[in-house]
């Protein structure tokens, strides 16, 4: 039930290419032009962008997106959109983002609605440069995975079930095939991150990587931690927090919260039992018409882009600029512009025969058992010693900032420095923080379920730091400053 916001034969680009120089005013040239020779650079060369419709003026960066065959006999593709760094490319490291669901696109979720380079205007027809996008600090690879969400497709009906398993799997494939298709990116230093039901996907993911690259002097996939938000992490102390939160938080009543706990807390947080359920609908009563991933903002008067078992709805936070609770349905409109698809080498053969929608009902309503905790994987990680962040935005319900505390805790690691607030700005408390041995764990105040979303400006200083691998400010420093606008910092001085 922690669905974030968050399909089909392998299309060929088919659009126009514009003069040379426009492609060079653009900053669509930054690689070098490769030889024609290989697969690999032909196929390369067709996945780069040459320009979104829509696209602001600006567009410093490289952009490549397309399809990658994970399994050639089921006829199971995955569809990845690469935003490159806007500096230095060449140098920046790379990262993977995951949105969750089960079932949810990180394309429409992570890169058009969070943390990608760009956001969608209300028209639902242009594009907004996001001016906290982490490509700024990285290369950022959104990936739509399992097959059968977003763009991703199988030919093999059977494949709308797939798992926690498969899903590994099919990412580690198409991680090793997309590294043979970007050369450069080789030996690069890789993270990988995602949120929500990501928080399943990522450390899996993370895991599968870590293994294969044992015994590897110099592995291809330099892989060095990864980092989840307001992820389910151990389905018991999931559980337990979630009613706990909605308890301190006024949204439920006590017989509610009794019942939560004695009946929900030992069952899975995907498939809950019978009678999870009905207290869960029971709760959802109580609590009426809020946005249960942002408890403090109103939920979107269009009502919600798609059916969840959790009533869904968007959010809204103070950031600049003021942030429209509407957005799922300005993106949903155009990933299905034909000119967008055909610009991002998506369904241009035409064999998706339903729309891009931002999450897959079939997916999720199909996922098979789950595991019940990530716990051991995060032990094991760790004991490896990889970089390994968790963080939390304190005003979403669905993995509420209880559930990860008590979950982290429930991995016994010693505490290498208490909880202290980080700054922003000399004034401003930009969440707290704390440092196990082994692991930092970072909140955001004010952030709902998608931290990026909510606080973008805090979001992008928490990537920095984790790329860095620089706890965060006890107060506030240069790197910070750096890290928000002029723009940003002028306006909370003035109350504007």
């Amino acid at each position: 039930m922690a669905r974030s916001s968050g399909h089909h034969r392998s299309p060929r680009r088919a659009a126009a290419t514009p003069p040379l120089l426009a492609l060079a005013a653009a900053g669509l040239l930054l690689l070098p032009l490769l030889a024609r020779g290989s697969p690999e650079q032909q196929q390369l060369e067709d996945d780069r962008i040459l320009g979104l419709p829509g696209q602001p003026n600006g567009v410093a960066f490289g952009m490549y997106a397309g399809y990658v065959t994970v399994d050639e006999q089921a006829g199971r593709a995955l569809y990845y959109w690469l935003q490159e760094a806007d500096r230095d490319p060449g140098a920046a490291p790379l990262v993977l983002w995951l949105n969750g669901g089960p079932g949810c696109s990180s394309v429409g979720s992570g890169a058009l609605e969070e943390l990608g380079a760009f956001r969608v205007h209300t028209d639902g027809e242009t594009l907004l440069l996001n001016e906290y996008a982490w490509n700024k600090a990285a290369n950022v690879l959104f990936l739509e995975s399992p097959a059968g969400v977003g763009f991703s497709y199988s030919n093999t009906s059977s494949d709308v079930v797939m798992g926690d398993n498969r899903t590994a799997h099919d990412s580690y494939t198409f991680l090793v095939k997309w590294f043979e298709r970007f050369p450069q990116y080789k030996y690069r230093d890789f993270y990988i991150i995602g949120e929500s039901y990501g928080g399943h996907f990522v450390p899996q993911l993370s895991q599968l990587v870590h293994t294969n690259n044992i015994g590897v002097e110099k592995p291809v996939i330099n892989f060095k931690g990864f980092m989840v938000g307001n992820g389910l992490i151990n389905d018991h102390t999931d559980m337990t927090g979630m009613f706990e939160y909605w308890w301190h938080h006024g949204l439920i009543s006590d017989e509610t919260l009794e019942s939560g706990l004695k009946v929900c807390s030992e069952t899975s947080f995907i498939h809950p039992s019978r009678e999870c359920l009905e207290i869960w609908a029971g709760a959802l009563e109580e609590q009426g018409n809020i946005d249960v991933y942002s408890i403090y903002t109103p939920p979107c008067d269009k009502g919600s882009a798609f059916e969840l078992r959790l009533k869904r709805s968007r959010r809204r936070a103070w950031m600049l600029p003021a942030y429209d609770p509407c957005v799922d349905f300005y993106a949903t409109k155009y990933m299905n512009l034909p000119e967008v698809q055909k610009a991002m080498h998506a369904n241009v053969t035409g064999s998706i025969q339903y729309p891009w929608s931002l999450c897959s009902d079939p997916v999720y309503d199909n996922w098979p058992e789950t595991p019940h905790s990530m716990l051991p994987i995060y032990k094991e990680l760790i004991a490896a010693g990889l970089k390994v962040w968790v963080f939390s935005g304190d005003t979403d319900t669905v993995v509420p900032l209880t559930s990860t505390r008590r979950s982290l805790a429930a991995l016994g690691l010693p505490v290498k420095t208490s909880w202290y607030p980080w700054y922003m700005v000399p004034t401003e408390v930009g969440g707290w923080s704390m440092e196990y041995e082994g692991l930092t764990f970072v909140t955001i105040r004010g952030a709902g379920h998608a931290v990026p979303q909510h606080r973008p400006a805090q979001a992008l200083v928490l990537f920095q730091h984790f790329l860095q691998g620089e706890p965060m400010p006890a107060e506030a420093s240069s790197f910070v400053f750096a890290a928000i606008s002029n723009q940003l910092y002028l306006l909370k001085l003035t109350g504007n």
